[in-house]
């Protein structure tokens, strides 16, 4: 059976008919002339780039820049592929066999183990506790492993919530895999997105032999246009998932490959994630403040990275039914806390411009009001 993509299909059917969209999962993007600015870059720049195939596992300077970001990875060690979500794609088809089985973390970004489910993988969720901040239960990561478990599905930073794995929950997950022999998967597209402090959550990669680290251009970035990630992986695992990688989609684009090459430059990286912190902080703390004036109805868990907020309101409506009468009334998209498996949530995107973000904020303290009045 086949198991559909559900916040991504609510996007793909929705998004068309708002004005005002809360419902992306990153930054504010961020046009060609600003990346070129952040780069030192002449406006013509792009002029002469041929619009040919790049090399099919990445540009070999792009795989560089991406490698420092891990500790002793290589270039060899990367493959760049069409978003995070060909990498999910390939790495499932890639490990997973028949009679495998998958833990994944909920809530969460369900591209990993949706796949997994699509290729008749047995899934096993270990909840994130909302009254604990999000905290993994341990215990129930615990019972779900097995000797069947082949992988753990990690999105550290955590999507929709935003939190940070700590350290005793990191070594739960490493102790966890290396007892079953399973792999980590670890997404990672929210590192450098960190509310309260610059440093950028460290990656899985280095703490433990059989890791492949997922990110893209999307989230830290503001660059999700490219549609250009990458995933980590050791060497014995890498022409095997570059296999799969010609199959799918043969390359990204040599314009995204080119601007992504610019963007992960060390300096001008620097400066593209400072922009993105920027928008993150001030805009949860417009959220935070607006939220504050209705506190019988509305409470989120501070996310510590992410561009968004995972919710809670407490009014009697379904979320489906919550963000329907947004869009139908308002023009306003926001996910609801059904795709991510959670009742009387919602997924709010706030790292966006000033005005934008208070016109959406009103906007959903009008449908709330007329909730309350009846």
């Amino acid at each position: 059976m086949f198991h559909p993509f559900q916040v991504e299909q609510f996007l793909s059917e929705h998004e068309e008919l708002a004005h005002y969209n809360f419902a992306e999962s990153g930054v504010h993007p961020m046009r060609v002339s600003e990346l070129l600015e952040l780069a030192g870059a002449k406006p013509d720049a792009l002029n002469d780039v041929i619009l040919d195939y790049p090399e099919v596992r990445g540009m070999q300077v792009l795989r560089e820049h991406i490698a420092l970001l891990y500790e002793d990875a290589e270039a060899t060690n990367v493959l760049v592929t069409v978003g995070a979500s060909e990498a999910n794609r390939i790495v499932a088809e890639t490990l997973l066999e028949p009679g495998d089985e998958v833990i994944a973390f909920e809530p969460t970004y369900q591209q990993l183990p949706g796949n997994a489910q699509n290729l008749g993988i047995t899934v096993k969720p270990v909840a994130m506790r909302e009254e604990n901040n999000w905290a993994l239960d341990l215990d129930m990561l615990e019972d779900a492993l097995s000797p069947k478990t082949k992988l753990i599905a990690v999105v550290n930073p955590n999507n929709p919530t935003g939190h940070i794995l700590d350290e005793t929950e990191t070594s739960a997950i490493i102790d966890a895999a290396e007892r079953s022999g399973a792999w980590i998967l670890a997404d990672e597209v929210y590192a450098g997105t960190e509310r309260d402090r610059n440093e950028a959550t460290a990656s899985f990669w280095g703490n433990y032999e059989r890791v492949i680290a997922i990110n893209s251009m999307s989230k830290a970035y503001g660059l999700p246009g490219l549609r250009l990630g990458w995933l980590v992986a050791p060497n014995s695992e890498i022409d095997a998932l570059w296999r799969r990688h010609e199959y799918t989609t043969i390359s990204a684009s040599m314009l995204a490959n080119t601007l992504a090459t610019m963007a992960l430059e060390p300096s001008t990286r620097a400066r593209v994630v400072d922009r993105s912190r920027r928008l993150i902080r001030r805009g949860f703390e417009t959220l935070q403040q607006s939220l504050a004036t209705r506190p019988e109805i509305f409470s989120v868990v501070p996310p510590q990275a992410s561009a968004m907020s995972f919710v809670r309101y407490n009014l009697p409506i379904s979320s489906a039914q919550f963000c329907q009468r947004l869009l139908d009334e308002y023009q306003m998209l926001v996910i609801p806390g059904s795709c991510f498996g959670l009742e009387q949530h919602f997924r709010f995107s706030s790292a966006l411009p000033s005005e934008y973000l208070a016109e959406g904020l009103a906007r959903l303290h009008q449908l709330t009001d007329e909730l309350v009045k009846t």
